[in-house]
């Protein structure tokens, strides 16, 4: 099964509806607990990125037995520093952002720290793409 769902620059009035149709989508279709919780943690981080820091972009979610595949997709400033942004509290999040409650610092990092492998790509000037894989450890028991 695959979910694919645009995301706007900006658009903190819906952000976190794509999350939250992908947990409802995980739940139906019976996926662990603990992984469902682990995907809408990740999900829910690239969904914020993509409204704070780019112009548009999609959120992707395959689901296998074993796995949640997670990839977001953006058109926006790309990353210049990966390292750099992957450090927990690093921001480029203008201040407006911030005194809303997002731009911590904290997606790239959370991304990480609740999925179990991760890759970034991007280019300035044309955008980022963070896939995410969520193995659903009940599968393979």
């Amino acid at each position: 099964m695959k979910m694919v769902h645009n995301v706007k620059e900006m658009d903190f009035t819906r952000a976190g509806e794509a999350t939250a149709r992908i947990k409802k989508d995980l739940q139906l279709v019976g996926m662990e607990v603990a992984t469902i919780r682990k995907a809408v943690i990740v999900a829910y981080e690239a969904e914020l990125n993509i409204v704070i820091h780019a112009r548009k972009g999609t959120l992707s979610v395959s689901v296998y037995p074993d796995r949640v595949e997670i990839e977001a997709a953006d058109e926006g400033p790309g990353i210049p520093d990966i390292a750099l942004a992957m450090q927990e509290g690093y921001s480029t999040a203008p201040a407006h952002i911030r005194e809303m409650g997002f731009g911590a610092g904290m997606g790239l990092p959370n991304i990480n720290r609740w999925s179990d492998k991760m890759h970034i790509e991007s280019e300035i000037n044309v955008g980022t793409k963070v896939a995410a894989t969520i193995y659903n450890k009940l599968a393979g028991e």
